[in-house]
């Protein structure tokens, strides 16, 4: 059975970090696009980073370049987003997915709330 799921999420105050891990089963992530894209309220959903080839390849978005870091860990077959001086604007539900030709998996989301 395939599975993504998030977890990290919660609220931070303007300049800190948080760590999102999204925990992958049925599937080996080092072979899709894994994705982590974010929607705020009445805001369309946002890429964000992606990481391929299991993380030989990273893009980010202009928001979030030097500020937020996508990596992987085979063994566990966890992705995480390390995020750091978080900014209010950072607000969403942040989403993982892993995309390849053959497939378009998401999880649930984890709410990330930049408040002070």
């Amino acid at each position: 059975q395939v599975q993504l799921v998030e977890s990290g999420g919660g609220l931070v105050q303007p300049g800190g970090s948080l760590r999102l891990s999204c925990s992958a089963s049925g599937f080996t992530f080092s072979t899709y696009f894994m994705n982590w894209y974010r929607q705020a309220p009445g805001k369309e959903r946002e890429l964000v980073a992606t990481l391929v080839n299991g993380g030989s390849t990273t893009t980010y978005a202009d928001s979030v370049k030097g500020r937020f870091i996508i990596s992987g860990d085979h063994a566990k077959n966890t992705v995480y987003l390390q995020m750091n001086s978080l900014k209010p604007e950072d607000t969403a539900k942040y989403y993982c997915n892993a995309y390849n030709i053959l497939n378009n998996y998401w999880g649930q989301g984890t709410q990330v709330t930049v408040s002070s």
